[in-house]
């Protein structure tokens, strides 16, 4: 074991409006990532950020010379008995609230970073756990742009199939909102109905909690109606509970449009765009009803949605490998930092 005192130095950060370019050569980091660039810097790469004010908790490996302003500390290894990367991770795994010192603005003082213990085996050992390390990682990476790569396939398959729906290219029937769907807003959970397990309570940006009474059993669509994710739509499996910040499709004639196809044709016209210009943004149910939205033959549809299934088993089996990568990162994260 050793303290940071004796194993790295931390490195104060400065305020970056004498060499803040946009143009510059070196980054500048906060605790939240990059600010800007700069003309100069302060610390050398293989440095580890940790926020002295504001994201205590979340540290940032950076490989190259940057410039840290005064709400990030810079950590540098002394290292002929740590290594950088092994810090970093350590750094991953400790919880540096335990250390806050304010009530209001998370902060951090170097008296008490220096005070901070750390296991200390041997150089060769340090380089096993960070190889290990480093490969999750970069598995846990790839699966995501797998993932990715896999949304844009199916947002391909759309435009292939369906042209764009706002111009409609392919001259296919149109119809309003209003006379395909219903939608109606969420109702809010009562704090004490909110459970970590249940029926799924989806909000703007998916599912916010859990609880123990169903709204809708049904398959939809629901859509965030407040907040920076008004306008979101999300295929939900029913039965489940709408929060009243967001709200969902109660009916629509399952004969003329298909559910899977809907919800690709709203993601396609980006409903977030019509968000109004205040500071609890929102969207209300307006623009959908009367958006004109495209009506393919509804076999055509079906093959959309077949093709989504499958890519959708794709994606399981990629979520099932994400979540045993990360079992496996927190099982060694505790075994190497307890």
């Amino acid at each position: 074991m050793g303290r940071f005192s004796d194993v790295l130095t931390i490195i104060n950060g400065k305020n970056q409006k004498g060499v803040e370019n946009p143009h510059g050569k070196y980054p500048i980091y906060g605790s939240g990532g990059i600010m800007g660039y700069a003309d100069d810097f302060i610390c050398n790469g293989q440095t580890v950020i940790i926020g002295r004010k504001g994201s205590i908790n979340k540290p940032i490996f950076v490989d190259g010379p940057f410039w840290n302003v005064d709400t990030a500390f810079g950590l540098s290894a002394q290292t002929d008995i740590l290594l950088p990367k092994y810090l970093y991770y350590f750094c991953e795994k400790f919880d540096f609230e335990q250390l806050n010192t304010t009530v209001t603005i998370p902060s951090l003082t170097k008296a008490n970073l220096l005070n901070i213990e750390i296991k200390l085996p041997s150089l060769s050992e340090q380089e096993i756990i960070v190889r290990r390390l480093d490969k999750i990682n970069s598995l846990t990476e790839l699966r995501k742009q797998q993932l990715a790569k896999l949304d844009e396939l199916v947002k391909a398959q759309f435009v292939e199939m369906f042209g764009d729906p706002v111009q409609n290219n392919k001259c296919f029937p149109l119809r309003y909102g209003e006379n395909i769907f219903k939608l109606s807003n969420g109702k809010a959970v009562p704090e004490e109905k909110r459970r970590e397990r249940g029926f799924p309570a989806y909000g703007g940006n998916g599912i916010s909690w859990y609880t123990d009474k169903a709204l809708f059993f049904k398959d939809t669509l629901v859509i965030g109606r407040v907040g920076f994710q008004s306008g979101n739509v999300h295929l939900a499996k029913g039965p489940l509970w709408v929060t009243d910040n967001a709200m969902y499709i109660t009916e629509y004639n399952d004969k003329e449009i298909d559910l899977v196809f809907l919800h690709a044709q709203m993601e396609h016209i980006d409903f977030t765009r019509f968000q109004d210009a205040g500071d609890l943004k929102k969207v209300t149910q307006k623009p959908f009803m009367q958006m004109e939205f495209i009506l393919p033959p509804i076999l055509l549809q079906k093959n959309f949605t077949y093709f989504v299934d499958q890519i959708a088993n794709a994606q399981l089996t990629i979520l099932q490998s994400l979540d045993k990568l990360e079992m496996l990162r927190k099982s060694l994260m505790q075994e190497y930092f307890g």
